[in-house]
């Protein structure tokens, strides 16, 4: 009996996640794609609650300016995201100490598995300006996910957050947690991939969508670069206004700069947003150059992190920056890309 009991205890969980997941795959399917994550979000705080969330696309900032000791280390950033539960400012007040977050940066390192905070136990002590915005913030218990969003160049994240009157989170929602958030990046990779159907095809890193309103539901970093450099007061999320003023005049081009510009076009009722040209690629650093060129030729990541002295976290990271400055989606088209240059 006590087996029996037991095997009715370990199948609430399935059962649950399941439900759960036959949830997700119908938002997927019918939820305007605007509301889509945010929907999603609330049936994950069903299977396993919280306090808080945040979601969205962000750079690892590992890759330099240059090679050897020149390089110049970039912080994480976010570019755009959503939340459940937490102050408007949130996201900037995080790109302003991305730098000193080990928890997102171990979170970044460990692409596809979930991260708690006990993963840091033994790690230096937290920086006091990230334990004042996670007291300021209610971030006391946290899971995150992050993994790559494929062909963007940039990552994809899902963080949870209980406040301290709550407990922990469990080695059981660890695992429910996980196994939905990835089914939702599969699920929302495959939403993407349908609406960039209906828009002229463009390299996912330099290509975006967004509400008529302006708020962005997904940019490449390439594209997120490009608007970075045009308006340095950018924070991400929303199209800075001179472009969101562009967008009912659609299709249309916008000068961004005076190096790049922006093709706009129709895609059923959002607008997706494109780097016109891709005439002028962002040149690669050395050590960028070093890394593509290694991988082309056949060399696995952990060779090449042996060959130029790096982690394969780093080499990683540089490759995803080489694949969206030269505009390739994958292996061949990085061996054509780097025997046209």
């Amino acid at each position: 009996m006590a087996h029996v009991a037991a095997q009715a205890q370990q199948a609430d969980p399935l059962r649950a996640l399941s439900r759960s997941l036959l949830q997700l795959a119908e938002q997927a399917q019918h939820a305007p794609p605007q509301d889509l994550l945010h929907q999603a979000l609330q049936t994950l705080r069903g299977l396993v609650p919280f306090d808080s969330a945040w979601w969205g696309e962000v750079s690892a900032g590992e890759s330099g300016a240059g090679g050897g000791a020149q390089d110049v280390q970039a912080a994480p950033r976010n570019w755009l995201h959503g939340s459940i539960g937490l102050a408007r400012g949130f996201a900037d007040e995080w790109n302003a100490l991305a730098a000193a977050d080990d928890f997102a940066q171990h979170s970044m390192r460990h692409l596809g598995e979930v991260i708690r905070e006990r993963d840091l136990v033994g790690a230096p002590p937290e920086d006091p300006q990230v334990m004042a915005f996670a007291e300021r913030h209610g971030l006391y218990h946290c899971m995150a996910l992050t993994a790559e969003l494929p062909h963007s160049g940039l990552l994809f994240f899902v963080s949870v957050y209980r406040t301290p009157k709550c407990s922990e989170f469990t080695d059981a929602e660890t695992v429910l947690f996980g196994e939905f958030v990835l089914h939702l990046l599969q699920h929302w990779h495959y939403r993407l991939q349908r609406l960039q159907s209906d828009s002229p095809r463009r390299p996912w890193d330099s290509f975006a969508l967004a509400q008529p309103t302006g708020e962005l539901l997904f940019a490449g970093l390439r594209i997120s670069q490009a608007l970075r450099a045009a308006y340095p007061e950018w924070a991400g999320t929303r199209l800075p206004p001179a472009v969101v003023q562009a967008l009912p005049g659609a299709p249309c081009n916008l000068a961004l700069g005076k190096a790049c510009r922006l093709r706009l076009e129709r895609c059923g009722p959002l607008v997706a947003l494109s780097i016109a040209s891709r005439q002028h690629k962002q040149a690669l650093a050395p050590r960028e150059l070093s890394v593509a060129m290694l991988y082309a030729q056949g060399q696995s990541h952990k060779d090449i992190a042996a060959t130029l002295g790096l982690t394969p976290a780093t080499v990683r990271t540089y490759l995803r920056t080489a694949y969206a400055a030269l505009g390739v989606r994958n292996k061949l088209e990085l061996v054509a890309a780097l025997r046209n240059a």
